[in-house]
């Protein structure tokens, strides 16, 4: 999205920022700026990203997690 919140369609050949959808620059790879840049790691504070795990020895049919499996 761009600054005054419309979506930047893709022209052109090349990665785009996956923030706005701008052309990316190498200084800030893989985004275009450092406010791009700034917003994502935001989210990622924010807790709006998240990486799933399952913790080691717990089996989803259990009641509790095992130990030593």
């Amino acid at each position: 999205m761009s600054k005054r919140g419309k979506e930047v369609p893709p022209t052109g050949k090349g990665p785009r920022c996956p923030i706005c959808g701008r052309p990316r620059v190498h200084q800030f790879r893989p985004f275009c700026s450092a406010r791009c840049r700034n917003v994502d790691l935001s989210r990622w504070f924010g807790e709006v990203y998240a990486v799933p795990a399952v913790e080691p020895g717990y089996d989803e049919d259990d009641e509790e997690p095992q130990e030593g499996d």
